[in-house]
């Protein structure tokens, strides 16, 4: 339920005052202002809201019980439809809530006196059976982050006391990026921040953590990738966002597309250069109907032209959808998928005619040559948009071997050598990139920390963390 009921149009209230409460589709918790009216407890998103978040609508059904096991003052509140979750700051408000609900509830299973109907001759009453209370809540039509941040800043635990052996190999890397090694380092606060959002190794009873690290051929920008299961990853991720400044819109849009597209398996990235620069957002790295993926972005003709391309060129599906959580706009998204062809001529055409089409600059010779050069099946793209246009686009090309790695760091850095990123490569502990991707930053999109034009990234998959 949502729509125009201001908390004013409400007074006087039965009772009311903020508790936090749990979502339906993803077990997080968020503050709420609570006000009981009636037999409905409405909630808002603050005391003077003028547009109601929801209500839940008591009926004789209704139970109260105390649930303490999930939170500290802990109490539900169920009905036929689902059963509601929340929590005041302290005891006496518990305790006053409950009380206050459970006379709501017992007077709508008795009638008032004038009611009452006459006496009737005594007999054995048949029990009316009562619903038993629900163990879990049915899925609410919203995707409901925490807004309460508990987040560790950079003095907090190190990134190995989280987990295994992947997390250590991870912190080792590290060390070889050399804009990383200043402790007075506001990038380095920022990963170290990013790390400890990571759920520990220990939460892990199905599925996985995944880790994934990418890098430019000069290693001046990086990306850290993570994802696992959400019911483990969701609130940690979203007090991530909250504590580097992530707005509450953009908190909001990851509820919208999390509703779409439900996904099993969620992560968030951080975006870091040599010359300052900081970015992060989340990501879903999910095979779903690109069309799913298209909705997710900023409406514009930067989606218009993906959608007319992938159906021209049979993209159906893609394998990964992720936005970006910066505090100033424009916001960016960002769709990875695997290219249609029986072929890796044809495949690369298609990859080919993507940047042709929106109107990036072609693939130099030389780079193009080289991708020739190595003509393994598997091609995927990346494609990052913004309601001012497009952002990034990129030819991902998989499993480089050590002399096209070389080769490529040679090009893009003249002089240069792969020599740091086989440092790197072996401190992560794997064989060797799983992509290599050809990318273009348009001019304006770099912001002045991260290099616009041509560029070379490796795309390592480093491991994963399975239950201990």
């Amino acid at each position: 339920m949502s729509g125009k009921i201001s908390v004013q149009s409400l007074a006087p209230a039965d009772r009311e005052g903020w508790m936090t409460k749990q979502g339906g589709k993803v077990k997080t918790w968020k503050k709420r202002w609570f006000l009981l009216k009636g037999s409905s407890l409405y909630y808002y998103k603050s005391k003077r809201d003028n547009d109601v978040t929801g209500a839940i609508e008591l009926t004789k059904e209704s139970f109260v019980k105390r649930e303490e096991k999930k939170k500290k003052y802990a109490f539900s509140v169920g009905t036929t439809k689902r059963v509601f979750y929340m929590y005041p700051d302290t005891q006496s408000d518990q305790e006053g809530w409950m009380k206050t609900l459970s006379a709501v509830v017992d007077g709508l299973k008795s009638p008032p006196k004038s009611e009452q109907p006459s006496p009737q001759p005594a007999v054995t009453p048949t029990p009316t059976p009562q619903p038993e209370p629900e163990q879990e809540p049915e899925p609410e039509p919203v995707y409901e982050p925490e807004t309460d941040s508990n987040g560790a800043g950079a003095d907090g635990p190190a990134f190995q006391s989280q987990g295994g052996v992947v997390r250590s190999r991870l912190d080792e890397a590290k060390m070889a990026v050399n804009f990383l090694q200043s402790e007075d380092s506001k990038v380095l606060e920022f990963w170290q921040i990013w790390s400890e959002s990571i759920p520990p190794q220990e939460d892990v009873v199905d599925g996985a953590i995944v880790f994934q690290v990418a890098t430019a051929a000069d290693m001046d920008k990086l990306t850290w990738r993570t994802s696992g299961p959400q019911n483990i990853f969701i609130q940690k991720m979203v007090d991530f966002f909250w504590n580097v400044g992530a707005p509450e819109t953009e908190i909001d849009r990851l509820n919208d597309v999390g509703a779409l597209i439900n996904p099993i398996q969620i992560g968030s990235w951080i975006d870091m250069s040599g010359k300052g620069g900081m970015d992060g957002g989340w990501f879903f790295p999910v095979d779903v109907p690109i069309k799913f993926a298209l909705e997710s972005s900023d409406a514009g003709d930067p989606i218009a032209k993906v959608a007319a391309w992938a159906e021209a060129n049979g993209v159906q599906r893609c394998t990964s959808v992720g936005r970006d959580m910066g505090a100033a706009p424009p916001r960016q998204t960002e769709i990875r998928f695997l290219i249609p062809g029986d072929s890796f001529e044809e495949q690369l055409d298609r990859g080919l005619s993507a940047f042709d089409e929106f109107e990036f600059q072609s693939i130099p010779d030389e780079m193009l040559a080289l991708i020739r050069s190595s003509p393994e099946l598997g091609l995927a793209m990346s494609v990052i948009t913004s309601s001012e246009g497009f952002v990034r686009l990129g030819l991902m090309c998989p499993r480089p071997d050590r002399e096209l790695v070389e080769q490529l760091c040679q090009i893009t850095a003249p002089g240069g050598s792969s020599s740091q990123i086989m440092e790197f490569q072996a401190l992560l502990g794997v064989e060797g990139p799983a992509y290599a991707e050809y990318q273009f930053l348009m001019n304006g999109f770099g912001y002045g920390v991260y290099k616009e034009g041509f560029d070379v990234v490796f795309h390592f998959d480093v491991g994963e963390e399975g239950p201990m």
